[in-house]
């Protein structure tokens, strides 16, 4: 594989990441997610993995209403021909680096506990709050020491309601 850059995205790639979380949901219900999130101002990072040139991975984070500054981590994309090459794990903690260094306490996300906690993401710290994605498979992972608060409502950026 040729090397792998992680930047940030950019207005010209915006075409290129519908495609490339197109084809890794298999659908286009993140792919518009990711549209109206970035046109509501509540994408927070927007970041692509890109490979000789060409755009393979795409993660975002974007602004979550909570007791404390806090993101959701979704959608995280990478074309199938490029999964299982480290590029969404590089994207996810590129993510989070960056988060951390912004002053964000705490990322939220629905996903496999199985995959997610290799970054510290804990089913048993997302427990207290309250959300209609509370489950087996929400998540948090504080960015300090510990999360400001072990409990409250918290509430994805509205864009999350078109998913259905």
């Amino acid at each position: 594989m040729a090397k792998m850059i992680i930047r940030a995205e950019q207005q010209d790639d915006e075409p290129a990441v519908v495609t490339v979380v197109e084809q890794a949901f298999k659908q286009a219900g993140e792919a518009r997610l990711v549209c109206h999130l970035r046109a509501d101002g509540d994408a927070v990072i927007s970041l692509v993995a890109v490979v000789g040139g060409v755009v393979v991975g795409h993660v975002m984070f974007s602004r979550m209403v909570a007791p404390f500054r806090a993101l959701g981590l979704a959608p995280l994309s990478v074309v199938p021909q490029y999964q299982q090459r480290g590029i969404g794990r590089s994207l996810v903690k590129e993510g989070l680096k960056q988060a951390k260094a912004q002053g964000w306490e705490a990322v939220f996300v629905l996903g496999d506990p199985a995959y997610y906690e290799r970054f510290g993401f804990r089913v048993d710290l997302a427990r207290g709050f309250s959300s209609p994605y509370a489950g087996s498979h929400f998540m948090a992972l504080s960015l300090g020491a510990n999360l400001p608060a072990s409990g409250g409502k918290i509430g994805y950026a509205p864009a999350f309601a078109s998913l259905g």
